[in-house]
């Protein structure tokens, strides 16, 4: 598959660059996929609720009733669960969200989302570029040269480069990231992929 180079005008720059098969033209496993989204979002979550059981509550621990002849269930304290200002019974406790997912499992997963985002026809390549000082007015500019301006768009660079992330740290719908930091939750919550012309190799070199 070829897509044609553009430059940060939106024009076309005459160049065209392969996309290798192997990442954006595979039967995308849309199970890895889900897994992989599963786990990224399940990583996120703190895990710290926490309620008060009965042995946690402050009352009086003072027999309430008598224990036959009531007409009605024995009760022990106030600090049981069925009488107002007890402790919750089986409440959540503190505890990691976290589950393990093999390597080659998550790796299927990205190059099957971007598989998708090929066939959709989601994909941009940019010719590599810099800002000169980080300005998010220039990179608006930028989104609307590339009619994307409306989308939630997925910027993925090279490498870190603090101008270019600044400019579009406050901007809802866009992000960038380096081919490292590149996660199949953000490739499927974009609705448009731009990749820098540089890291469509860098992209084939870290999948190897």
């Amino acid at each position: 598959m070829e897509l044609t180079v553009i430059n940060k005008q939106g024009q076309d720059t005459g160049r065209k660059v392969v996309l290798p098969d192997e990442i954006f033209n595979i039967e995308p496993n849309d199970h890895a996929i889900y897994l992989d989204v599963k786990q990224y979002l399940a990583n996120k979550r703190q895990g710290t609720h926490k309620t008060k059981d009965k042995s946690e509550i402050n009352l009086s621990t003072r027999k309430i009733k008598r224990q036959k002849g009531t007409g009605g269930a024995r009760a022990g304290s106030l600090k049981s669960g069925v009488f107002v200002g007890g402790g919750r019974i089986f409440g959540p406790k503190p505890h990691t969200y976290d589950f393990k997912l093999n390597k080659k499992v998550k790796q299927l997963a990205r190059i099957s989302a971007l598989s998708h985002k090929a066939q959709n026809n989601s994909l941009i390549v940019l010719e590599d570029f810099s800002m000169e000082a980080p300005k998010t007015k220039e990179f608006v500019q930028i989104n609307k040269n590339l009619k994307i301006d409306d989308k939630k768009s997925l910027f993925v660079i090279t490498e870190q480069n603090k101008t270019i992330y600044l400019s579009s740290r406050n901007l809802q719908g866009k992000k960038v990231v380096t081919i490292s930091d590149l996660n199949t939750y953000d490739i499927v919550n974009a609705t448009v992929l731009v990749f820098s012309e540089s890291s469509i190799n860098a992209l084939q070199s870290s999948n190897n």
